[in-house]
């Protein structure tokens, strides 16, 4: 019998110590606004503990997981400069 596909194949997680609690929050409270484009096929959950921002992402698609996981880190690395240009 072949192998029923499940819905959520592909994932992969990512995680940034901020050295803060008070950095991570505010990355994570500017992201969190960001919703998936297309949710059926991507999810992505964050959350904040000890200073790190973690991200898990799952999506049906590697593709769709590659695209989702490309544009947060160009906004994540936006965020991260701007936490350390102007963050004290």
């Amino acid at each position: 019998m072949p192998e029923v596909q499940t819905l959520w194949d592909f994932s992969c997680d990512l995680e940034v110590d901020f050295e803060s609690e008070g950095h991570a929050s505010i990355v994570h409270a500017a992201l969190i606004v960001d919703k998936e484009l297309q949710p059926d096929k991507v999810k992505r959950n964050m959350s904040i503990s000890g200073g790190k921002l973690s991200v898990h992402f799952e999506a049906v698609e590697a593709r769709f997981l590659r695209a989702s996981y490309s544009s947060f880190v160009d906004v994540l690395t936006l965020a991260t400069k701007t936490i350390e240009e102007f963050g004290k």
